[in-house]
């Protein structure tokens, strides 16, 4: 059985990943860029938030099957679990990626398995292959393979067991081992293929999302027009037994959904016109709910002859988690701060932030001249609230 793991990325998916495979009997290393980060892992503590990994890391912390440190060793695996962000105009940037296999070359051995779990573009898999190639590695006397991740922030270390899997290998030999390794702690069933087709199967999953979301964020423009309720509308339509439209909202956030469209779009070009209109339709909502947000700042000057306060209710990308990444909330509250808006944040998910003053969202539910719901927070439901309230994330609805 393999039983040393190296984990390149202690992020929200290395770090779940890496305690996972830690309690389940692998002797794991993470690997991590940042001194803090390394450093709070072996105190047996997180600095993200997900559900149940606390635990984990602590318990295999404690029997010292996880470790971290700032630079590779010899392992039988190693995952590369790094961001893949994009340039401006949309570009991919697998700089990470590239980075991550540069810095394993010198420590892998024949018969290792190269694991590429970051969300990329097509060919990514076959450019870590090059890469350690450059680096002088024989690569084949290694097992290189892409198993993208497909958790639900929240529900992560569930998920990363039940969720069924998809392992594209370089070669037929290197899915099928690649497989294995997954069947060995996944319960859900390992589905075998070839790299760039597991590759695109990501992609292809959260491009399908963004498409979805983007219907329903477009009916909520046009019930605005219109003046009609889109939340009695989407309840009423959902009635049809082959309708299941989504919940508008602030717009699209985090890494995945927000960012892997625009790798289809980057390589497609002309022919990805559908994938494109909707991640196009997703980044207008976001600036769509800033000038309704504007409007009514506008009217509320004209009425009362002062400048509101608008309570900025959520920053994080999606309900109950601290996660910022692409987040249209977090967008929104900056906007309206870069207009001189006294906007108030509010991220009960978030302890602090480094250069964002949290409010408490009891106090300014009921002191803010308007309250805008950008996020579903449980917190946020039933809230009483003492101003106008706009909210653009259907939680008044429950």
């Amino acid at each position: 059985m393999t039983k040393e793991i190296c984990i390149i990325g202690l992020g929200y998916i290395g770090l779940p990943t890496a305690a996972l495979l830690a309690n389940q009997g692998y002797q794991v290393l993470g690997i991590d860029v940042s001194e803090d980060v390394v450093n709070t892992v072996n105190n047996g503590d997180i600095h993200i938030v997900e559900p149940e990994l606390d635990a984990y890391v602590a318990k295999a912390v404690k029997e010292k099957t996880l470790t971290a440190a700032l630079k590779p060793a010899p392992a039988d695996v190693f995952v590369l679990a790094v961001p893949t962000p994009f340039h401006d105009g949309h570009v991919p940037n697998i700089d990470y990626v590239v980075a991550a296999t540069r810095s394993i070359a010198p420590v892998v051995k024949a018969g290792d398995m190269v694991i590429l779990e970051s969300t990329s573009p097509v060919g990514t898999t076959e450019r870590v292959a090059e890469v350690l190639r450059e680096e002088g590695v024989d690569i084949d006397s290694l097992h290189i393979a892409h198993c993208p991740e497909r958790v639900l922030p929240g529900h992560i270390m569930r998920e990363l067991v039940e969720n069924d899997r998809i392992v594209g290998g370089i070669t037929p030999e290197a899915t099928e081992i690649v497989a294995d390794f997954y069947r060995s702690f996944v319960s859900g069933e390992v589905l075998t293929t070839d790299a760039r087709t597991a590759e695109m199967a990501k992609l292809t999953e959260n491009s399908f999302r963004d498409v979805n979301i983007a219907f329903a964020n477009e009916l909520s423009i046009l019930c605005d027009k219109f003046g009609i309720d889109v939340w009695e509308l989407i309840r009423l339509a959902n009635r049809h037994p082959r309708v299941n439209i989504l919940q508008p909202g602030t717009g699209v956030g985090g890494h995945c959904i927000a960012v892997d469209p625009w790798f289809i779009v980057h390589a497609g070009g002309e022919d990805a016109r559908i994938i494109r209109a909707a991640r196009e339709i997703n980044d207008y909502k976001t600036d769509w709910v800033v000038e309704r947000i504007l409007a009514d700042v506008k009217a509320f000057e004209s009425e009362h002859g002062r400048a509101p306060s608008v309570a900025c209710m959520g920053l994080a990308f999606k309900p109950n988690i601290d996660d910022l990444r692409e987040s249209p909330a977090l967008a929104v509250f900056q906007s309206l701060v870069l207009e001189g808006i006294d906007a108030l944040a509010v991220e009960p998910n978030l302890k602090r932030h480094q250069s964002i003053v949290l409010n408490d969202y009891h106090e300014v539910a009921q002191s803010a001249d308007i309250v805008v719901y950008l996020v579903a927070h449980n917190e946020f439901k039933h809230l009483t609230v003492s101003g106008q309230v706009l909210d653009f994330c259907g939680v008044t609805r429950v």
